[in-house]
């Protein structure tokens, strides 16, 4: 009997239309295929992390977020390098979720890729992501790390992958966090 599909929700660390690690995450659920629903975060409307805000309850794009992750099988983040770490973006919505109850990245799997015009492909902004999220509990996939480097030259204008290896490295990186959702979540 086949497993069912798994619920994957894809969290991109970037805003803009064009972003390169959003088109790695579509890459991934056209990878996937049928064997997983991704669903696709938006972080938008999260206003900036305030307690005084905080005190007076849960935004509404933040109660989103957080049903999203709660309903999620398993999180697949792509996140750019933003000064050595993840953008500020990604990194606001992660401080608002760890601020609610339930906390929803306590014992989530999670896998981490990156793209960036960088030779370095992120690699400094997924650890950062990877120490952030630890603390929060999240059950990382250690392997195969994806770190798209010189991504202008792998996506087309749009926002299509079209380097092979790179195709392969994700579709390693899926059935990875696959793999690793079946093995601690049954």
């Amino acid at each position: 009997m086949a497993a069912s599909p798994l619920k994957i929700l894809a969290i991109s660390g970037s805003l803009r239309k064009s972003s390169f690690n959003s088109a790695a995450l579509e890459t991934a659920a056209e990878i996937a295929g049928e064997k997983a629903e991704f669903i696709f975060a938006n972080l938008a409307g999260i206003p900036l992390y305030d307690q005084d805000l905080r005190d007076l309850g849960v935004p509404e794009a933040v109660a989103a977020l957080q049903q999203q992750v709660l309903e999620a099988d398993a999180i697949l983040f792509s996140t750019p390098e933003y000064n050595y770490s993840v953008s500020g973006v990604l990194k606001n919505a992660i401080d608002w979720l760890s601020r609610v109850d339930p906390q929803p990245f306590a014992d989530k799997p999670v896998a981490v890729m990156s793209a960036s015009m960088s030779a370095f492909g992120g690699a400094r902004a997924q650890y950062d992501l990877r120490r952030t999220l630890i603390y929060l509990n999240a059950h990382f996939v250690n392997r195969p790390e994806v770190m798209i480097s010189f991504a202008h030259k792998k996506f087309d204008e749009s926002g299509k992958l079209t380097d092979a290896d790179t195709r392969t490295f994700i579709g390693n990186l899926v059935q990875s966090l696959e793999q690793w959702t079946r093995r601690i979540t049954e």
